[in-house]
């Protein structure tokens, strides 16, 4: 069940108006996960700053279970995100930061339970 969160300080106008679903669809396809499963949450206009430039930029962050837990495995998926973001944003890639985090199934609550019980 991939979480994934992207931060940018472009304004909502400036961003594709289905981004929240392509990126679903982005995510659950580099990932190798069922877009059923895939949870975006999608927050434009914040105050940001990148490398020490408030000028457009993006922050992403990815949380997974099982498959974003090796340098491996994030270098493949850096990538393919990458590709994704600078075609969809129109950022270049030193304007975009990604942060990859492994889960354990305990660390999510589902349907009364977690997912180690589902």
């Amino acid at each position: 069940m991939p979480f994934v969160e992207l931060d940018t300080n472009l304004a909502a106008e400036r961003l594709p108006p289905d981004l929240p679903q392509k990126l679903c669809a982005a995510s659950a396809a580099i990932l190798g996960k069922p877009a059923e499963r895939v949870n975006v949450t999608v927050r434009s206009g914040l105050p940001m700053v990148v490398s020490g430039s408030a000028e457009p930029c993006a922050q992403l962050l990815v949380s997974s279970i099982g498959v974003v837990g090796s340098a491996e495995q994030n270098k493949a998926h850096s990538a393919r995100f990458f590709d994704f973001l600078t075609a969809e944003l129109g950022l270049g890639t030193e304007r975009i930061v990604i942060r990859f985090y492994p889960l354990e199934p305990w660390q999510i609550g589902k349907n009364r339970t977690v997912m180690t019980f589902l």
